[in-house]
C-alpha cells in the first residue's frame, strides 16, 4: 500500500549513510536499488533513475556481476515505462551478456523476456518471438513453471495481434495448465482472459462469455480489483454486442463501482462512456447524457484526450437527435481538433461524418460535402476496419452508411443542378463503397491471401503496418498522459511522429512496388474503383448497366450505356427490401400461381393469386419502371445492392408485357434479355485485365457432389474412432454451426439430390476429360488440389452459402468427417477460396443458398463471388437458394448440354436452359428454374 511505501522510503534513506559511514559499499548500492524500486512503484520514474544509477557503478566497483545485471534490467524497465524503448533495449541487452558469464539461467531468460517485450511494444513482432521462443526453454530447462508460463502467454499474445488466432489459442491453453499447477491465480485468470478475448474477436460470443465468467470469479477470490473490474468490463461489452443491454448494464455498473473503489478515473471515465452508448442505443437520451458528461469531466481531470474526445462526440450527437444543432455543433467542433491532436483517425473520420450529416440537415449541401469527403479519405486510408465500439458513436452504424451519405448527398446535389456531373461522381462512389466493402469483409474473415503476389513483399508490408501501429500507439499513450508537457516528452512525441511519416512513405512506395509486380493482388486490397468513363469503356451497344444504391432515405438507380448515364430515385431501402422479401419468399414457392400458361388471372375470390401478382409486380414496378422505356431487348448487367443482390432479375415480371388490368400476364424479363449479375463494374474490369490472353485449360469437367457432412449419415458405418479435435477443427466446426444457426439449419444434411444432378452431368462428359468426387472422396484436400486448374468447367453440388448475418463466415462445405469418423477440415472459407487456383471457364455452385433476413449490405454475395473470380473463374453460375432436386438436375443438364453440344457462352447457355423450362407446362413456373443466376463476364 502507499503508507507501506513511504514507510519503507523512510528507513531505507535512514539505511543508506548508515552504510557509507561503514563503507559497505555492495550493502550501499542494495539499499540504492531498493529505494530506486519503491519509487518505481510509486510511478516516480525519474527518482528511481536517479537511485538505479547510483546503485550501478557501485555494483561495477565491488565486482558484484549479478547486482550489475539485476540494476541494468531495472534501469531498462524505467525506460520501457516511459516509452524510450531504444534506451530500454540498450539496458536490456547490457544485462543479457552477464547474466550468460555467471550461469544465471534465470536471469537470462527474464533478460530475454524482456527484450522480446520491446520489440513487442516496437512492432517488432518476429524479433519478439525470437526472444520469447529463446527465454522459454530455458524456463523448462530450470524448472521454473511460472516463467515458462508467461513466456507461454507472451508468445500467444504476438500471435493474437499478428491476426493468427488459432496459434494464440494453443499457446495460451498451454499457459493455463501449468498457472493452475503452481497455483498462481493470478495468471490463470489472465489466460482465461486471453482465451475469452480471442474467442470474443472471432466472434464466438458464447465461448468467450465462459471464459470471461471463469476469470471474473478468481478475481474476486485474490482480491485483484483491477482484473476484476476488467472482466466484468468484458462481459458487459459481450453481452452489448449481443443486443442484451439490460445484462450489459448490469456489468457495466458493476465495473464501476469497483473502478471507483480503487479510484482508477480512467477505468471509470472509459465505464461511463460505455453505459452512455447503451442508454444512448436504447433511447434514454437524458440517462446517456449524464454519463456522457461525468465521462467527459473525468477525462479532462486525468488529461485523456482521446477520451475526451470522445465524450464531446457522443453529447454532440445526443443533441444532435434532439434536434438540437447549434448545440450538437459546438461540441462536434471541441471534438475534431483533440482527435487530431493525439492522432485518432478513426475518430476524427467519425466527428467529420457527424458534422457532415448535421449540415446535410441545415440545407449546408457543400458543407456536408466537404466534410463527408474527408471522412471517407480517412477511412479508406486506414488500414483496419474502425473499431466497432467507436462506430457506435456516430451516425454511421457501419462503415457503408458513410458511402449512402455521401451518395445520396452528391444526388441531391445533382436535383439542385444536373450540369455538373455529381450523378456521375455518385456511380463512382457507389464502386468505391463496393470495393471498400470487399476489403472490410476479407479484414473481418481474417482471409490471408498469398495467390498471385510475392511473399517477401507480403511479409514486408505486415512488418512496416505493424512498426506504424506500434508507434501510433505509443505516440498516442504519451499524448495522452498529463506528463506531456515535459520537455523530453514532447522530444519523444515529435521523434515518433517523424518516424510515423518516414514508415508511411516507407509503406506507399511499398504499394507502389506491390501495383507494379502484382497487379490482381494490388487491385483487391488497394483497389482503384472505376470511373463513369472508365464504365461506359466495359460496356457494349447491345448491353445496360443497371447499378443500385438502397439508402435510408431514398435509394438511387444509374442506368448506364457507352454514351450515356441517366440516374433515377427509388422509394427508400426498408420498401424495397420489405418487396424484396415477398418476392423472394413467393419464388420459393412452387404454389406461387407464376407459371399459368395463361398468365396470372385475378378472380376476387382467390385472394393468394391477387397479392401474388402484386407482390410480382410491385418490386418490377419499384426498381425498374423508371428504367423500363430503355431496355428494349438489350444484355441488362445488374450491380445490385442490399437484399436485391439475392434475388434473380430474370423472373422478376417484364414491365412492358404485364397484361391488361382484365388478363395481367406473368412474362419475366428472362424471355426478352440476357442478364447479368456483378459485384461491381471494377470487379469485371480487373477480371478482364488479368485473364487478357489466357486460354482455355485442356480437360473438361471435374466435379464434387454429395459429401459427408456427419456420422449420422448412412454411409457412415462404425463408431466414431477419434472424439479429440484439434484447436483449428474446433474453431472451424464452431463457425460452421454458426453460420448453420444463420440460415436457420441445426445442421447440414446430407443433398441426395446432387449426386444424381452430378451423374446426369457426367454422362455429357467423357470419362478420359473428367474428373469426380463423391462422398467421403468430396474433400477440402480434392477442391483445393491443384489438379482442378486443367479443367475447364468446376463444379461444386454442395452446400454454400452467404451468410446474411456475417458474411465472414460464407463459404463451401465438405465432407467433414471421413471413413473412420474422424473429424476432417471441409470447411472452404472465403481467405481459402481467395488462394484457390481455378482458372477456369466456369465455376457451379449448384446447392448454394444466401438466406436474406435483417439489413443485407455493402457486397452480400461478394465473398464467394470476387473469391471465386479471383481464383480465376471467368464465369459463374449460382444457385440463390435450395432449388428442386429434380428441377436442378433438368436445367443442369440442358446448361451443359448448350455448352458443350452447341458451343453457347455459360451465360447464354443459362438462359437458354431456363427458357427450354418456361416452355414446359408443368416446368413454366419461376420456382423450377430462377434460382441460378450468372455472375462475371458475359462477351
Amino acid at each position: 500500500s502507499l503508507g507501506e511505501k513511504q514507510q519503507a522510503l523512510e528507513y531505507y534513506k535512514q539505511a543508506l549513510p548508515l552504510r557509507r559511514a561503514i563503507d559497505d559499499r555492495r550493502g550501499e548500492a542494495v539499499t540504492l536499488n531498493n529505494l530506486g524500486k519503491v519509487y518505481d512503484d510509486l510511478g516516480e520514474k525519474e527518482q528511481a533513475l536517479e537511485y538505479y544509477n547510483q546503485a550501478l557503478p557501485i555494483l561495477r566497483a565491488v565486482d558484484d556481476r549479478r547486482g550489475e545485471a539485476i540494476t541494468l534490467n531495472n534501469i531498462g524497465a524505467v525506460y520501457s515505462s516511459l516509452g524510450e524503448k531504444q534506451q530500454a533495449l540498450k539496458y536490456f541487452n547490457q544485462s543479457l551478456p552477464i547474466y550468460r558469464a555467471i550461469d544465471d539461467r534465470g536471469g537470462e531468460a527474464g533478460s530475454l523476456n524482456n527484450i522480446g517485450s520491446v520489440y513487442d511494444s516496437l512492432g517488432e513482432k518476429q524479433q519478439a518471438l525470437e526472444y520469447y521462443n529463446q527465454a522459454l526453454p530455458i524456463y523448462r530447462a530450470i524448472d521454473n513453471r511460472g516463467g515458462e508460463a508467461g513466456s507461454l502467454n507472451n508468445i500467444g499474445s504476438v500471435y493474437d495481434s499478428l491476426g493468427e488466432k488459432q496459434q494464440a489459442l494453443e499457446y495460451y491453453n498451454q499457459a493455463l495448465p501449468i498457472y493452475r499447477a503452481i497455483d498462481n491465480r493470478g495468471g490463470e485468470a489472465g489466460s482465461l482472459n486471453n482465451i475469452g478475448s480471442v474467442y470474443d474477436s472471432l466472434g464466438e460470443k458464447q465461448q468467450a462469455l465462459e471464459y470471461y465468467n471463469q476469470a471474473l470469479p478468481i478475481y474476486r477470490a485474490i482480491d485483484n480489483r483491477g482484473g476484476e473490474a476488467g472482466s466484468l468490463n468484458n462481459i458487459g461489452s459481450v453481452y452489448d454486442s449481443l443486443g442484451e443491454k439490460q445484462q450489459a448494464l448490469e456489468y457495466y455498473n458493476q465495473a464501476f463501482s469497483l473502478n471507483r473503489a480503487i479510484d482508477d478515473r480512467r477505468g471509470k471515465a472509459s465505464t461511463l462512456n460505455q453505459i452512455g452508448l447503451v442508454y444512448s442505443s436504447l433511447g434514454e437520451k437524458q440517462q446517456a447524457l449524464e454519463y456522457y458528461n461525468q465521462a467527459l469531466s473525468l477525462n479532462r481531470v486525468v488529461g485523456d484526450m482521446g477520451g475526451e474526445a470522445g465524450a464531446l462526440n457522443n453529447i454532440g450527437l445526443v443533441y444532435d437527435l434532439l434536434g438540437e444543432k447549434q448545440q450538437a455543433l459546438s461540441y462536434y467542433n471541441q471534438a475534431l481538433p483533440l482527435t487530431r491532436t493525439v492522432g485518432n483517425r478513426g475518430g476524427e473520420a467519425i466527428t467529420l461524418s457527424n458534422i457532415a450529416s448535421l449540415e446535410r440537415n441545415q440545407g449546408n449541401l457543400q458543407q456536408a460535402l466537404t466534410q463527408i469527403k474527408a471522412a471517407v479519405e480517412i477511412i479508406e486510408d486506414l488500414r483496419t476496419k474502425i473499431d466497432s465500439q467507436e462506430l457506435r458513436t456516430s451516425y454511421f452504424a457501419t462503415v457503408q452508411v458513410y458511402y449512402k451519405f455521401y451518395i445520396d448527398l452528391l444526388m441531391q446535389l445533382h436535383k439542385q443542378d444536373p450540369s455538373q456531373g455529381y450523378d456521375a461522381l455518385a456511380l463512382h462512389i457507389s464502386e468505391r463503397s463496393r470495393a471498400r466493402g470487399l476489403v472490410e469483409l476479407l479484414t473481418e474473415a481474417r482471409a490471408d491471401i498469398r495467390k498471385d503476389v510475392d511473399p517477401k513483399l507480403l511479409a514486408e508490408e505486415q512488418r512496416l503496418l505493424q512498426l506504424i501501429d506500434a508507434r501510433e500507439k505509443q505516440r498516442f499513450e504519451i499524448v495522452n498522459s498529463p506528463r506531456v508537457h515535459e520537455s523530453n516528452l514532447k522530444t519523444l512525441v515529435d521523434k515518433l511522429q517523424t518516424e510515423i511519416n518516414d514508415l508511411l512513405n516507407q509503406h506507399k512506395q511499398l504499394q507502389t512496388k506491390i501495383r507494379t509486380t502484382s497487379p490482381k493482388y494490388a487491385d483487391l486490397i488497394y483497389p482503384q474503383p472505376l470511373t463513369l468513363s472508365q464504365i461506359q469503356q466495359q460496356l457494349d451497344p447491345d448491353t445496360i448497366l443497371l447499378q443500385y444504391s438502397l439508402g435510408e432515405e431514398r435509394s438511387y438507380l444509374w442506368a448506364v450505356t457507352p454514351d450515356s448515364i441517366d440516374s433515377y430515385e427509388l422509394p427508400q431501402r426498408s420498401e424495397i427490401e420489405a418487396a424484396t422479401q415477398t418476392f423472394y419468399e413467393l419464388l420459393q414457392n412452387r404454389d406461387n400461381s407464376l407459371g399459368s400458361p395463361r398468365g396470372i388471372i385475378p378472380i376476387a375470390t382467390d385472394v393468394s393469386r391477387t397479392r401474388n401478382i402484386d407482390s410480382a409486380l410491385k418490386l418490377s414496378q419499384m426498381i425498374l419502371s423508371p428504367v423500363a422505356d430503355k431496355l428494349g431487348q438489350k444484355r441488362l448487367v445488374i450491380v445490385a445492392d442490399g437484399g436485391l443482390q439475392v434475388i434473380p432479375f430474370a423472373a422478376l415480371p417484364d414491365l412492358n408485357h404485364a397484361g391488361t388490368e382484365e388478363e395481367v400476364n406473368y412474362q419475366p424479363l428472362l424471355i426478352n434479355h440476357e442478364i447479368i449479375h456483378l459485384p461491381s463494374m471494377t470487379a469485371i474490369a480487373t477480371q478482364r485485365q488479368a485473364l487478357k490472353g489466357r486460354t482455355s485449360a485442356p480437360k473438361t469437367l471435374a466435379i464434387l457432389a454429395d459429401p459427408v457432412f456427419s456420422l449420422n449419415d448412412l454411409r457412415f458405418q462404425g463408431k466414431s474412432q477419434n472424439t479429440l479435435t484439434d484447436i483449428n477443427l474446433s474453431l472451424d466446426e464452431s463457425a460452421l454451426q454458426r453460420a448453420a444457426n444463420n440460415l436457420g439449419h441445426d445442421v447440414w444434411k446430407q443433398l441426395p439430390g446432387t449426386r444424381e444432378e452430378a451423374k446426369a452431368i457426367l454422362k455429357l462428359v467423357s470419362p478420359q476429360s473428367s474428373l469426380q468426387a463423391f462422398d467421403f472422396a468430396a474433400t477440402f484436400n480434392w477442391a483445393t488440389n491443384p489438379q482442378l486448374s486443367q479443367y475447364r468447367f468446376i463444379h461444386f453440388a454442395t452446400h454454400g452459402f452467404a451468410d446474411p448475418k456475417n458474411p465472414e463466415l460464407s463459404g463451401i462445405v465438405l465432407s467433414l468427417v471421413d471413413e473412420a469418423g474422424q473429424p476432417k477440415r471441409g470447411y472452404l472459407r472465403l481467405g481459402d477460396i481467395f488462394n484457390l487456383n481455378f482458372p477456369a471457364d466456369l465455376v457451379v455452385l449448384s446447392a448454394c443458398q444466401t438466406g436474406l433476413g435483417g439489413e443485407v449490405s455493402g457486397e452480400g454475395l461478394v465473398g464467394l463471388t470476387r473469391g471465386l473470380m479471383y481464383a480465376g473463374a471467368e464465369r459463374l453460375a449460382v444457385s440463390l437458394w435450395d432449388v428442386d432436386d429434380g428441377a436442378t438436375s433438368e436445367l443442369m443438364q440442358s446448361f451443359y448440354q448448350q455448352m458443350l453440344q452447341h458451343g453457347e457462352s455459360p451465360n447464354v447457355a443459362l438462359r437458354q436452359a431456363q427458357l427450354q423450362m418456361w416452355k414446359l407446362d408443368d416446368r413454366r413456373n419461376p420456382y423450377f428454374w430462377s434460382g441460378f443466376i450468372s455472375q462475371g463476364e458475359w462477351r
